[in-house]
């Protein structure tokens, strides 16, 4: 028997919502991110989706200790409005604990998704890379007509770094798994975020598709069945994953804090058998300097250096 007090806390990872109401003018693409301590690496991030079309960033700071909220304060390349978020809840009847990640991200939807025609929420180490046009918002041009539309994960290692590298994750990251399954597969959803019904970190359903979803050619398959054969795609845009990062920077995700609610000993383990399968057969992949040279940008200085229209202009 399980006395009351005694109850075992289990995770929720979904929660229903009611659709924001879209604005009249509503445009773009905004980026959603919880972080936490990402000084190092934030402003390349923001530049470089800068860079792709995005002009609004909805950042999640996650009791960061370091400077990343003042470098964020201070990008001027997009517009980045930093939410404070500590947020976790439990429902104490049922002993469920809601996350932080899901919360912040149905707090993003329904806060501020009626301003925009897409949304997506990902990570520092997350980068959304068009694959043959020079914005997102060009490439998602074809995919007007769905919702909900999956990216897969494309799982990026060490690449030989045994530290954390100089240069910007998209030039010092160039050799991905060639894999891309089981343990290695996993999905970022781009959503329209007036139809959003239920939020997940991986998944979503809307009013209009359901627990359906589109990859980027237009084929639907069901949430759970996107692991299906010829619904991955990477060819109107990527989601480069520099997941592994240096080693020294994957015993720090090992043993750091977590914002989905997994436990250390089970992360860890997680990651290592990630590691393993990225190391044991990897690829060369250079689907974001090939972007960032259509820019004109070809080192690491040149994009931290980039101008960048205002994004009121």
């Amino acid at each position: 028997m399980i006395w009351p007090f005694q109850r075992r806390v289990r995770h929720a990872n979904k929660i229903d919502i009611t659709p924001p109401t879209a604005a009249p003018n509503r445009d773009g693409i905004c980026l959603v991110i919880i972080v936490k301590n990402e000084a190092h690496r934030i402003k390349d991030w923001l530049t470089f989706h800068a860079l792709a079309g995005v002009r609004d960033v909805i950042l999640y700071d996650n009791l960061s200790t370091d400077d990343t909220v003042k470098i964020a304060q201070s990008f001027e390349k997009c517009r980045v409005t930093i939410v404070p978020w500590a947020m976790q809840t439990r429902l104490d009847r049922r002993a469920l604990l809601l996350p932080q990640q899901v919360l912040a991200y149905a707090h993003a939807l329904c806060t501020f998704g009626g301003q925009y025609r897409w949304m997506a929420m990902i990570d520092a180490d997350e980068y959304l890379v068009p694959v043959q046009h020079k914005t997102l918002n060009d490439a998602l041009g074809t995919l007007d007509t769905y919702s909900n539309i999956s990216l897969p994960w494309v799982m990026f290692g060490h690449c030989g770094h045994e530290t954390a590298p100089t240069d910007a994750a998209p030039f010092a990251y160039q050799s991905r798994a060639r894999a891309m399954d089981g343990n290695l597969l996993n999905f970022k959803c781009i959503l329209d975020p007036c139809r959003v019904t239920q939020v997940s970190v991986h998944k979503f359903h809307t009013d209009d598709m359901g627990a359906n979803s589109a990859n980027t050619r237009g084929q639907t398959r069901r949430n759970k069945q996107r692991a299906s054969h010829g619904f991955v795609t990477t060819d109107l845009l990527q989601l480069n994953h520099y997941y592994l990062g240096s080693r020294q920077e994957m015993e720090t995700k090992i043993n750091g804090t977590d914002v989905s609610g997994v436990k250390p000993d089970q992360r860890g383990r997680s990651v290592r058998a990630k590691a393993t399968r990225i190391e044991a057969a990897s690829i060369l992949d250079t689907s974001a300097p090939a972007f960032l040279a259509r820019h004109g940008v070809q080192t690491s200085d040149a994009l931290r250096d980039i101008t960048i229209a205002e994004p009121n202009s």
